[in-house]
């Protein structure tokens, strides 16, 4: 072996090593506050746009600008045939958040912390909610009963969650969203009840809902199936007077809220207006001219 080739080696190692401690240096600025035990960074918290791990780039700001379009995993790198171990170690990561997402229940603290009422579709678990879609969108008749005797009949609005199939949604985002949207409904002087959250609940709850009590509109805030891109997806989906087997297209839908989406307060203000043309207009999804 030369020197030559001996020298290239040297200052490859080099260059890996000064662009992993810079790669560290810039999540301790971006995430003080999100350090693991013994002062291990929280791999999460990078954000996949900026992060590249390619050893001795020709092209480094142009790739960078590319990733800064997409939050897909370009740019990672290799180590020898296979993927480096932080590139694996976030995929697991990120797969372990959507499947906590999915598997795991809204705590009854945070529910109790939010006031919010709390009740449970036909599904009598997590996995028949998962196995029986057709049993997250009805309510067996004494949770019905126990809905319409605290929730009033003829509203304007009924708004409302429910966990769907992320609870991490609801976590990250109830709190931000749902001021914004009562808070501007009360603006309009358009009157919206108590939220409540459901339990084990699809998107076509709304609809058993909307025979049960007869509002206006109806908007329900959903957790939505996470991937590994985000499990703190919602959504709302929000209908003009729904009732059972309607067609989807009447449901107006606004999707991606989250933090690296569309943010719940940009998204609570955006939800306002639809609920106030929809009240408007008396009508909603493909026929709601927007």
């Amino acid at each position: 072996m030369n020197e030559e080739l001996i020298e290239q080696i040297v200052q490859s190692v080099l260059a890996r090593l000064e662009a992993e401690d810079a790669s560290a240096a810039k999540l301790s600025e971006k995430a003080p506050a999100e350090q693991a035990v013994e002062g291990i960074p929280d791999i999460t918290q990078i954000d996949l746009r900026q992060q590249y791990l390619v050893d001795m780039p020709k092209e480094r700001e142009a790739y960078l600008a590319l990733k800064e379009q997409t939050p897909a995993r370009v740019g990672v790198g290799h180590a020898g045939a296979r993927y480096r171990t932080a590139t694996t170690l976030r995929f697991q990561a990120d797969h372990a958040a959507a499947q906590d997402a999915v598997f795991n229940d809204v705590p009854e603290a945070f529910l109790a912390d939010m006031n919010l009422a709390s009740y449970t579709t036909s599904c009598e678990s997590r996995d028949e909610f998962l196995t029986r879609p057709d049993k997250g969108r009805v309510f067996a008749d004494d949770t019905l009963a126990e809905i319409k005797k605290a929730v009033p009949s003829n509203l304007p609005v009924l708004l409302y969650l429910a966990d769907g199939l992320s609870s991490t949604a609801v976590l990250s985002n109830a709190k931000d969203i749902l001021p914004v949207i009562q808070n501007g409904l009360k603006g309009y002087d358009i009157e919206v009840g108590d939220p409540f959250f459901v339990r084990y609940g699809r998107v076509g709850s709304m609809d058993c809902l909307g025979d049960a009590l007869s509002p206006d509109v109806v908007c329900v805030l959903l957790g939505e199936r996470p991937g590994l891109v985000t499990a703190q997806s919602m959504s709302a989906y929000i209908a003009y007077r729904p009732t059972a087997n309607m067609p989807e297209s009447r449901r107006t839908v606004v999707a991606n809220i989250h933090r690296g989406g569309t943010s719940p307060v940009e998204a609570g203000a955006f939800i306002v207006d639809l609920i106030r043309m929809m009240l408007q207009k008396k009508t909603s999804g493909l026929d709601l001219p927007i």
